[in-house]
C-alpha cells in the first residue's frame, strides 16, 4: 500500500500543490535537518571551550539545557498540531529554528549559545511532534520507520557535515549556520506546499495542560525498561557533549574528525540495528540492546584508556546497535500495553524519564570533570552505563520465565491488554 493508498479516504485531509508521496519526502528531510541541527555544536564544542574558555559543566549545561527545553516544549505543545494543524505548527517551529541558528551564526560568549540552545529545544519539540504525527498521518507504517531512521540519520549527518566544514571549509564556528539557515528557509517555503491533515479539532488550550499518567497495566513493564532506558539516553547524552572532548584527551588528537566520527558511528548503527530488529518481538530488542550496550560500552573504555582510535570507534559501533535497539524495544515493550485513549499520558511519562536521562547524567559528568580527569569520569560514567544495562536484562529474564510460567511463550509487547 502506497502512501496515496494509506492516505486516501481521511475526512481531515485539506489538499496541497505536493502528492503525499511528495509530501513525505518533504516531511522526511525537515526531520533529518532538524536532528542534524541538533547535532551541529558536538564538533564545535571543543572551538568553543577553546575560544571563550568556559569549563566542562557550561559545555554540558548548553548541551542539557538544549534536552529540557524540547522535553518541556513536548509536554506543553506536543499535542498542538492536532488541533491547529501540522503545517502551522511545523512553520511555527522552523522559524523558532531559523532564530536559533541566527543566535548560534551570530555567537561572541557562551550565554549565546545558552540561549541559542534553548531555542532550539523549543523549536524541535514543536516539530518533533508535529513532523512525526504527519509522517505517520501520511502512512503508518513507513511514517513510524521514518521518524525513527530520519532520526539516527540526521544526528549522524549533522556531526559529520560539521566535521567536515570545521576541516575543510573557512569561518568553522559560522559557516554550518549559514547553510542550516538556508536548508530550513527551503523548508519552510515546502511546508506550505504539502497536505494539511490534521487541525481544526476545539480545545487547543487545554491541549497546552500536561498530561501524564501511567496506567495501572503498563506501570510493570515501565518499571523493568527503565534501567535500559536510562542507559540508552545517559550514553546518547555523552556522545553528544562530551565525546569529542574525551577523544581527544585519549587519542592526543587535534582533528576534529575522531569526535564526529564516534557520534556517526554511534548512531548510525543504531539506524542499522532500529531497521534490522523493527519486525522483532520487544523482548528480543531488549536483550540485544542490553548485551550490546555492556560490550561496546566495555569496548569504549578499553579505547580510551589507551588511546586507541580504531577501538573508540568499533566500540562506538557496537554499543550503536545497543543504542537502537534499546530504544526500539524501550518504545514497543509499552506502546501497546495500554488503550489509545491512554497512550498520550503514558508516552509523556516515557518521555520525562528519556530526557531526563539524556540531560541530567551529563551535566552532573561536566561538574564531576572540573574536579576529576574527564578520563576517570568517563569511565565512572561508564560503568553506571554497563550496571543499568546489566540490571535491565535480568530484569526483561525475570519478566520473560513470570509470562512462560504463565503459559506465554513469547513476550509480545502486548499483554496488557
Amino acid at each position: 500500500m502506497d502512501s496515496d493508498q494509506a492516505f486516501t479516504g481521511r475526512g481531515n485531509f485539506r489538499s496541497g500543490k505536493l502528492s503525499p508521496d511528495a509530501a513525505l519526502r518533504v516531511h522526511t528531510v525537515t526531520l533529518m535537518a532538524y536532528l542534524a541541527a541538533s547535532s551541529a555544536p558536538t564538533p564545535l564544542y571543543r572551538l568553543y571551550q577553546l575560544q571563550w574558555h568556559f569549563s566542562p559543566v557550561i559545555l554540558t549545561l548548553i548541551f542539557g539545557l538544549y534536552a529540557l527545553a524540547l522535553l518541556a516544549t513536548l509536554l506543553i505543545a506536543g499535542r498542538l498540531s492536532d488541533h491547529l494543524g501540522r503545517r502551522p505548527i511545523i512553520g511555527y517551529a522552523l522559524i523558532l529554528e531559523l532564530a536559533a541558528m541566527g543566535m548560534f551564526q551570530a555567537a561572541d560568549n557562551f550565554d549565546w549559545l545558552l540561549a541559542a540552545r534553548a531555542l532550539q529545544g523549543v523549536a524541535t519539540g514543536l516539530a518533533t511532534a508535529a513532523l512525526g504525527a504527519a509522517l505517520v498521518d501520511l502512512h503508518r507504517e513507513r511514517g513510524s520507520l521514518t521518524n525513527t531512521l530520519a532520526t539516527m540519520g540526521g544526528i549522524a549527518i549533522g556531526a559529520l557535515g560539521t566535521t567536515a566544514l570545521v576541516e575543510l571549509a573557512p569561518a568553522p564556528l559560522h559557516l554550518v549556520f549559514i547553510l542550516l539557515m538556508l536548508a530550513f528557509a527551503l523548508q519552510f517555503v515546502l511546508n506550505w506546499r504539502t497536505p494539511e491533515t490534521s487541525g481544526g479539532r476545539p480545545g487547543a488550550l487545554a491541549s497546552l495542560r500536561p498530561s501524564i499518567a501511567v496506567p495501572h497495566g503498563a506501570r510493570g513493564a515501565l518499571l523493568a525498561i527503565t534501567p535500559i532506558n536510562v542507559a540508552v539516553w545517559a550514553l546518547g547524552g555523552f556522545y553528544l557533549s562530551l565525546m569529542p572532548s574525551l577523544v581527544a584527551m585519549t587519542t592526543k588528537s587535534v582533528s576534529v574528525w575522531l569526535g564526529g566520527l564516534n557520534v556517526a558511528a554511534l548512531t548510525l548503527s543504531g539506524g542499522v540495528a532500529i531497521f534490522l530488529v523493527r519486525r522483532s518481538q520487544p523482548f528480543w530488542a531488549l536483550l540485544i540492546g542490553a548485551v550490546m550496550l555492556v560490550v561496546g560500552m566495555t569496548v569504549i573504555l578499553m579505547g580510551a584508556n589507551f588511546g586507541l582510535t580504531p577501538v573508540l570507534l568499533i566500540g562506538s559501533m557496537i554499543a550503536g546497535v545497543g543504542f537502537g535497539s534499546g530504544f526500539l524495544g524501550a518504545v514497543r515493550s509499552i506502546v501497546h500495553l495500554v488503550e489509545p485513549t491512554e497512550r498520550a499520558g503514558l508516552m509523556a511519562a516515557f518521555y520525562v524519564e528519556s530526557y531526563l536521562a539524556n540531560s541530567l547524567p551529563t551535566i552532573l559528568a561536566g561538574y564531576m570533570a572540573q574536579r576529576l580527569d574527564l578520563l576517570m569520569v568517563a569511565n565512572m560514567y561508564g560503568g553506571a552505563i554497563i550496571l543499568l544495562a546489566l540490571t535491565g536484562l535480568v530484569l526483561e529474564l525475570l519478566r520473560f520465565r513470570k509470562r512462560r510460567g504463565a503459559g506465554r511463550l513469547l513476550p509480545t509487547g502486548r499483554e496488557g491488554r
